[in-house]
């Protein structure tokens, strides 16, 4: 690890122009990241010009919004990709037009791209990546207030509040230094924590209708008209991801929400049956239990339902 982190902040030395990039409807660890480094780099390099590029989302718009800057910029620049697994799914498709790109990612490393690439599947997040990309060269970098708290609101986003497996003893290291440097863990936490009405409602809706099999496979499908029902848009489904993982005797669990052109975007979940593999075989992929993948009708759906279930039966045997 320690060579490719020399080599990528050899890059950002060299550069005096550097855009950073994150993955399309972007969570909070996208944006944690993302964010997190650039308000070290211009807190450490404040004569270089820094960019972070991609859809503005309001209900994220706390951690940090994003500049918009027109094609030249990209001219002789540095790019640097944060929390994107495979390159289609990048915000600003004009991450090509720099001079060169890195990838740095917390997901299996099954899509290269960029010429440098540093990826960690074991980290709990992207954010705790960056921390250590910080730790690793302390004496030179500087960690403002804005980068903690945009690191620490990732690494919770990730984490489910330190709740999910991927939450390390050194999650936890990281998450105190992080609020050591000026994090309110408590502020950052109630914002992530809170919901709107509408998703209160559409929570409740989940609950009463979720299907539970007999294996400890759960799922529900959220079409357009039950969105609109409850005045949100498929962005807004986001916040009701976890909520099948508070029932006892649900071990995976798939939540689908048809999409403007009718196709359904599958979000999946487990507490131990890994899921992944399942979301290759659907245009997905993701951690072995966060994963993401597409169907394109109600009969692709009934056959993820069923391997979905196949495979936490086996998990029990």
């Amino acid at each position: 690890m320690a060579d490719q982190l020399e080599a990528i902040l050899e890059q950002i030395k060299k550069y005096n122009k550097i855009i950073i990039h994150r993955h399309q409807r972007p969570d909070p660890d996208a944006i944690g990241s993302q964010i997190g480094l650039a308000e070290i780099l211009k807190a450490s390099f404040p004569y270089k010009q820094i960019y972070v590029v991609g859809k503005d989302i309001p209900g994220l718009d706390w951690i940090g919004q994003m500049d918009e800057i027109d094609g030249q910029t990209f001219d002789g620049a540095l790019v640097i990709v944060t929390d994107t697994a495979n390159a289609p799914r990048i915000d600003d498709r004009r991450f090509d037009n720099g001079d060169k790109l890195i990838k740095i990612d917390h997901h299996p490393n099954d899509e290269p791209y960029g010429d440098l690439m540093w990826v960690e599947p074991e980290a709990s997040s992207c954010s705790e990546m960056i921390y250590s990309f910080y730790q690793h060269f302390a004496k030179e970098l500087k960690m403002p207030m804005k980068a903690a708290s945009a690191l620490y609101a990732g690494i919770i986003g990730d984490t489910g509040r330190f709740l999910y497996p991927a939450t390390t003893p050194r999650t936890m290291l990281v998450a105190g230094a992080l609020m050591a440097a000026g994090a309110d863990a408590s502020a950052i936490s109630q914002r992530e924590n809170e919901i709107s009405e509408p998703v209160a409602r559409l929570s409740a809706y989940v609950y009463e209708n979720l299907t539970i099999n007999e294996s400890g496979a759960a799922y529900i499908v959220l079409d357009n008209d039950t969105l609109t029902k409850f005045g949100l848009t498929e962005a807004g489904t986001s916040a009701v991801v976890s909520l099948p993982g508070r029932i006892q005797n649900v071990l995976a669990w798939a939540i689908f929400v048809e999409q403007e052109d009718g196709h359904f975007r599958i979000r999946l979940r487990s507490k131990g049956p890994v899921i992944n593999e399942l979301a290759k075989h659907h245009y997905g992929g993701g951690h072995p239990l966060a994963s993401g993948a597409k169907a394109a009708d109600h009969t692709e759906i009934s056959q993820v339902i069923k391997e979905l279930d196949t495979l936490v039966s086996e998990y029990q045997k």
